[in-house]
């Protein structure tokens, strides 16, 4: 069998899933980029590779050069997706066995949690995108105090806000909580406060006045950029970067973090306010209660350390030992 046409199987026995559409784009990218250096390994053009060719020695060869330009993070990708899609060829009988496992994985690069930094900075942000401080020819400050309270008050992915609905808010007032479409189909709810559903509703009367020929019904995107239309995932994080530029708190994310940032802050608060992992895994969807146990642990190391950084203990280490 063609290994293109095996692919399709695969995503076609993949459909009752539901992936969201960046999951499959990214399990299209990392099997097409891998089906391009199998063809240069192999000799054979893409569109005429077979199972046959799918050998250990093969897929060790390919995925080396492909290591030899992508980050870690990449290779695990795109090794447990061509892992998932040599599974299924061995359940539908196209191959003997999987090869995957004499190709090396990179290890799992530990969860480090990277909340913005400096204990008031949720704060500023929040105050200086009330006030309208992001320096735009249209400012939209019901837009970016609603954007950034989804991350820091609610804790939910770009994928997540953007996938939002007006029929996203429900329950009954004082009682409201947001129904999130998770990643990997683990939907969840997350309660929220009288000051959060004021927000969401000064946002819908906001857009109603920039659009007043807008569909606003249920099914409607909630999130919306500047023309009326749902947000795309650059618009987003766009406008969460210059929420911190503006408010001149740019130096306090951390590296490759942006929008992830008021996720992290959001469940670091949780575990320092002494959520239990269980709880914070409900809140956050995680797939791993370890993944949420990873808040806590890092919120205890970063309190230990900052107790040893306080210069009484220096002074203690000086004073004279007993006999």
């Amino acid at each position: 069998m063609l290994v293109l046409a095996a692919q399709e199987s695969f995503f076609l026995a993949r459909r009752p899933r539901k992936d969201s559409p960046h999951t499959t784009a990214a399990y299209r990218r990392d099997l097409a980029g891998v089906t391009a250096l199998l063809s240069e390994v192999t000799g054979t053009p893409p569109e005429s590779l077979v199972m046959a060719e799918l050998t250990a020695r093969n897929l060790r060869e390919a995925f080396g050069v492909f290591a030899d330009s992508h980050a870690k993070s990449s290779v695990l990708r795109a090794w447990s997706t061509w892992n998932q899609f040599l599974t299924f060829c061995v359940a539908e009988e196209l191959v003997a066995g999987n090869p995957m496992g004499a190709v090396a994985r990179p290890k799992t690069p530990p969860l480090v949690p990277k909340p913005l930094r400096g204990e008031d900075t949720p704060e500023r942000l929040l105050a200086a995108a009330a006030e309208g401080a992001r320096q735009a020819r249209d400012p939209w400050p019901e837009r970016d105090v609603l954007v950034l309270a989804l991350g820091l008050v609610a804790g939910l992915r770009s994928a997540e806000m953007r996938t939002l609905t007006h029929g996203s808010v429900v329950g009954r007032p004082g009682e409201r909580r947001l129904h999130v479409a998770g990643k990997g189909n683990r939907d969840r709810s997350v309660p929220i406060e009288p000051a959060m559903d004021r927000i969401i509703e000064q946002y819908v009367v906001s857009c109603r006045r920039r659009f007043p020929r807008g569909r606003f019904d249920r099914g409607s995107a909630l999130l919306r950029d500047r023309h009326g239309e749902p947000i795309g995932r650059g618009g987003l994080e766009y406008l969460v970067r210059s929420c911190f530029r503006w408010a001149g708190l740019h130096d306090r994310v951390p590296s490759g973090a942006n929008l992830h940032a008021l996720r992290h802050t959001f469940a670091t608060r949780l575990a320092e306010d002494g959520a239990t992992a269980s709880e914070i895994m409900a809140l956050l969807g995680h797939a791993s209660l370890a993944t949420s146990q990873n808040y806590i642990e890092a919120t205890a190391r970063e309190r230990r350390a900052a107790v040893a950084g306080n210069r009484t203990y220096a002074s203690l280490a000086r004073l004279p030992r007993g006999e």
